[in-house]
């Protein structure tokens, strides 16, 4: 696994023909597209649980024009029928390999709600068909293309594959799963930014290597035999028992929160049972060691750190098995921190679980892109329209992201409940400005509807574009899980200024009258430069900024890893400043979650006393949402707090698990709607807050519930229960339903007028409606 590794874009074309001038409008996905350019068959094969729609935004497409730049015929297979393996033949056995996907969210996120319950739309599915995916999408595809062709290399990759690389706690099956390796029976796994693993990987294959002995990729997982090791070389730690140190070395604490300094040779002390004869000995082979190890150090300091790094380099941590962690709390706690704490490229080590007789090995993750190397992959020459397949189909995925710029990824914040760091880890990689520049030109030249607005030039954290170390030792060896919690690191440069310049260069383009950030945005760090805040303000705020305190009580943000709410507040005093200065009236759009680990209804109840008194209403809201891997999520399950050192009695986490819990904490976010009145009510009385109860600003609900407006429709049922349906004489004739104009469309229902002498109370504030969201990367 070299540190330097080979420029993503200095391979040679495998096939000359294919890419560079000769690039497909689309990538075929029948074999009448394939005839059309020219092909009897495709090199690689993308089978994506999502709609094909060409614009680097989207997994399949960013990964299949880069693959076509290098010269491979790339296919792709959308969202097939499961059912038969019939849909994985139609484009042929591939000539090296079918790349599996489930799409770009986990196909359970994507497919089912904090509350287990099915969303209403599957926004990456033309008209936002809720059908066209199954649940556990990648292990189902991989399962199916290894039916078509049972000699084919199966290779899996996407956030599906990332956050369930290992044995993982599965919300919707509440209960720890296996890897998905074993049960898709694919031969490799890529995790994270895969761009540089996926190459390496298909030009070793297309020179005829057999992708069971390439195991040498950062960012790859695959199954071997129980114990295996690459070469003699290699040492494996105990990730739960840690060896005593030996005369020369002491083994890595997987705990340890920065690297251990160079272990010293033995100092000579024996236990106190050994013989004085023996202990005569080990001291005389304690010196010839101390000799052998005086005479290496003639070596100059640069190899000293090779071999130190070499050692490194060579060293697996061996983490609980799924047999041992699927029922034991503590050792899963164990395992995520453990786990965790090798995610910087810089120094983790490969991992590796026992799943049966069989190994899961995890390489260390894969190295950042450089920015000539992102600035390759997002200007290839990408359609930036979904696959005329579908016709005039709506794809809500599409409507959203259409006009905006993704200008770079990861994140260092380090959310515990968010799943970003363990996909794209948590050094920032960034675009230049004349890429980013020319796709918003590529935007206002060719994509269609565009009026001049671009809807968002960000990425995971709106304003984390080239901000990094100060010094790239330190980022190597650093062991943190967040460069900004519990504060800012020191050594983090907080310099704005490159992503200013990126803004006032957008908005001067021609034919551009407009640049909206509409991706989160971390306070904390802005505040940091009063001069980006400004900027920010006055030109690309459309009235409404998203920020995400997501909470209020610091024993829960401690849970979160976020910073306290007086960061907010200095962010909205900066805010409302410079909204003046500019003449605007603009409002902050806070994001709060309901029923995270360690919020208690105490902690909930003073986030609703917040919520009144700052006069936010908030409308959507969503409970916290154990999505895989994520450290919050193992709190959720195992009540221990990964954050610390974990043992049978080190800290226990409050976790609202019940449904009931879990919708009163959800209810207390929306205090002010008359459905949840009665749940917050029994609540406050049994928690003995009825002075919150009353009709005083003070007071949190009114003493008696106020009016429901009742909505019934047309199969009788009114407000989620079946009443019975009215009586009405229609003299014998039907009743007709006029349509709705232009529609053609019944309405779906009616709402019921007030009671006579009770009007219905209108619950709005004199502020825009805030609204939580289940968005993974929030900030």
């Amino acid at each position: 696994m070299n540190a330097q590794p080979k420029n993503l874009f200095s391979f040679p074309r495998f096939r000359p023909e294919v890419g560079g001038k000769n690039t497909a409008p689309f990538l075929p996905m029948s074999r009448a597209e394939m005839d059309v350019l020219g092909w009897d068959s495709c090199d690689v094969i993308l089978v994506t649980g999502d709609a094909y729609i060409d614009h680097p935004s989207f997994g399949m497409a960013l990964i299949g024009r880069l693959l076509e730049h290098h010269g491979f015929r790339v296919g792709i297979i959308s969202q097939p029928d499961w059912q038969s393996a019939d849909a994985f033949r139609a484009l042929g056995k591939p000539n090296l390999y079918f790349g599996i996907t489930a799409g770009n969210m986990d196909s359970m996120v994507n497919r089912y709600t904090a509350d287990r319950k099915i969303r209403s739309e599957d926004a990456y599915t033309p008209d936002g068909d809720r059908t066209k995916r199954p649940d556990r999408a990648l292990v189902v595809y991989a399962q199916r293309a290894r039916e078509a062709f049972p000699d084919a290399n199966i290779v899996v990759g996407s956030i599906e594959a990332s956050l369930r690389r290992i044995a993982h706690y599965d919300y919707w099956s509440d209960k720890v799963r296996r890897s998905v390796l074993p049960d898709s029976k694919a031969d490799i796994l890529l995790f994270g930014n895969a761009e540089r693993a996926l190459i390496d990987l298909t030009h070793r294959l297309a020179q005829g290597e057999a992708i069971k002995d390439i195991r040498d990729l950062r960012g790859t997982a695959f199954m071997t035999p129980r114990g295996w090791l690459p070469d003699e070389e290699w040492t494996e730690i105990n990730s739960v028992k840690i060896d005593t140190p030996g005369k020369l070395e002491a083994h890595t604490d997987p705990y340890a929160m920065m690297p251990e300094k160079e272990a010293k040779c033995a100092t000579g002390t024996t236990d106190a049972t050994t013989p004085a004869s023996t202990a005569d000995s080990v001291v005389k082979e304690l010196k010839v060691d101390v000799v052998q190890q005086q005479a290496i150090r003639i070596m100059s300091r640069e190899e000293r750190q090779i071999m130190l790094r070499n050692k490194q380099h060579k060293s697996v941590i061996r983490l609980p098995s799924f047999d041992e962690i699927k029922d034991d709390a503590v050792l899963y706690a164990h395992a995520s921190r453990v786990f965790h704490l090798e995610a910087n490229p810089g120094n983790a080590k490969a991992l590796v679980q026992g799943h049966g007789d069989r190994d899961v090995w995890l390489n260390p993750p894969p190295l950042p892109l450089a920015m000539d190397e992102m600035d390759g992959v997002y200007d290839r020459a990408y359609a930036r329209a979904p696959h005329p397949a579908y016709g005039k189909s709506r794809i809500p995925a599409w409507e959203m992201i259409r006009f905006s710029v993704n200008i770079m990824r990861g994140c260092f914040g380090g959310c515990t409940f968010c799943s970003i760091t363990e996909h794209e880890g948590r050094i920032i990689q960034s675009r230049s400005e004349p890429s980013i520049l020319r796709e918003i030109e590529e935007i206002r030249d060719k994509v269609k509807g565009f009026t001049g607005t671009i809807s968002d030039l960000g990425g995971p954290t709106a304003n984390m574009y080239r901000l990094a170390c100060k010094d790239k030792k330190i980022e190597e060896s650093c062991r943190r899980l967040s460069c900004v919690y519990p504060g800012i690191c020191s050594n983090l440069g907080t310099d704005h200024s490159k992503l200013i310049s990126i803004y006032r260069k957008a908005r001067a383009l021609p034919g551009i009258k407009k640049i909206l950030v509409s991706s989160g945005l971390r306070y904390d760090l802005a505040v940091r430069s009063p001069e980006y805040v400004k900027e920010l303000v006055t030109h690309h705020v459309g009235g409404l900024l998203k920020i995400a305190p997501e909470h209020t009580e610091a024993d829960t943000l401690s849970k979160m890893m976020k910073p306290g709410i007086g960061s907010y507040d200095e962010f909205k005093a900066m805010f409302q400043k410079y909204s003046k200065e500019a003449g605007k009236e603009q409002y902050l759009i806070p994001y709060f979650i309901a029923a995270h680990p360690g919020s208690t209804d105490e902690d909930m109840v003073n986030l609703a006393i917040w919520l009144k008194k700052n006069d936010f209403k908030l409308d959507q809201v969503q409970t916290f949402m154990p999505t895989p891997m994520a450290l919050a999520t193992t709190m959720y399950h195992t009540r221990k707090n990964p954050l610390k050192k974990v043992t049978a009695d080190s800290e226990v986490v409050e976790t609202a698990r019940s449904g009931k819990v879990r919708k009163l904490h959800k209810a207390l976010l929306r205090y002010h709607a008359p459905e949840n009145w009665e749940i917050i009510h029994e609540a406050l009385q049994r928690m003995g807050r009825r002075d919150l109860i009353g009709s005083g600003p003070r007071h949190l609900i009114p003493s008696r519930q106020p009016h429901i407006p009742i909505t019934i429709d047309e199969s009788g049922v009114a407000n989620g229960r079946r009443v019975a349906a009215p009586k009405i004489d229609t003299f014998g004739k039907k009743p007709a339903t006029r349509p709705q104009a232009g529609t053609g469309v019944k309405p779906a229902m009616k709402t019921a007028a007030p009671a006579a002498g009770r009007p219905a109370l209108a619950y709005k504030s004199s502020k825009p409606k805030a609204a939580t969201s289940s968005k993974s990367g929030r900030r």
